[in-house]
């Protein structure tokens, strides 16, 4: 659609007249009309404070960006807020379907075990239930994320020594191994080797093999674990020696 800029338009008819096409508009004027005053006189009102400039709250603040007057522009990059990474990993050990027979018929969900690590020692695993699978997902990653064991590693990326760890009638086995030999483990006790950090280590369940009841007897074995500093306080009184970096921290707070 194109209009004329010299069409004599009458001051009964409308003075403004829109042609949209796509995106762009063309904007016809009466015969006469003086942009430059218009301009000036929308100045002067936004001076004397009658005129709220465009797209500005009372408090001078650009609505555009404000989801609440006076709040500052929050932190985006490219229009968008700006996320922090994670640092944990997750892996879905096992997603159950779930069948519960009521008085209308049967409820069915489905019920997601997860568990995180962040490769350095740390590691959770939650559970849970919904009515769709992503959704049981997120919520069993939500429930790792508030109980985080920790696992104490030694040189060669391996535990310090061999335990057993055990829940109802699973029982799990676990041994250092030396470097080069590998995570010898599956299931959950594999998933949860490679989310802590564990590079080289044997591992043995015993009995049943329930997902839950493995991961459960997993953290038996590992809350065994103790390192040879904790071993030589319990048995010589020995406290372990600080590290510099630890030391350099209490000196800046004495200061």
């Amino acid at each position: 659609m194109t209009l004329s800029q010299n069409i004599d338009y009458s001051l009964a008819e409308a003075h403004t007249i829109y042609g949209v096409i796509g995106v762009k508009v063309w904007i016809a004027r009466p015969e006469g009309f003086d942009e430059t005053k218009s301009c000036e006189r929308a100045a002067r009102d936004e001076r004397k404070g009658t005129r709220r400039p465009f797209n500005k709250d009372k408090a001078g603040n650009n609505s555009r960006f404000h989801g609440q007057r006076g709040q500052g522009r929050p932190q985006t990059r490219g229009g968008r807020p700006v996320r922090q990474a994670d640092p944990f990993a997750n892996q879905v050990v096992a997603i159950n379907k779930v069948t519960k027979v009521v008085k209308g018929g049967k409820h069915m969900r489905f019920a997601a075990l997860v568990v995180i690590g962040d490769g350095k020692g740390r590691f959770g695993f939650g559970q849970g239930k919904s009515l769709e699978v992503p959704t049981a997902i997120k919520k069993a990653t939500e429930y790792a994320h508030e109980t985080l064991y920790r696992v104490p590693l030694v040189k060669g990326n391996t535990i310090p020594h061999a335990v057993r760890g055990k829940c109802g009638v699973c029982e799990v086995f676990l041994k250092p191994a030396p470097d080069g030999t590998g995570v010898i483990a599956g299931g959950a006790v594999r998933a949860i080797c490679q989310l802590v950090g564990i590079k080289n280590i044997y591992s043995k369940v015993y009995g049943r093999r329930t997902h839950i009841n493995v991961v459960r007897a997993t953290i038996d074995a590992i809350s065994q674990l103790k390192t040879q500093e904790q071993i030589n306080e319990v048995r010589y009184g020995i406290a372990p020696k600080k590290s510099n970096k630890s030391e350099n921290k209490a000196d800046k707070e004495e200061k």
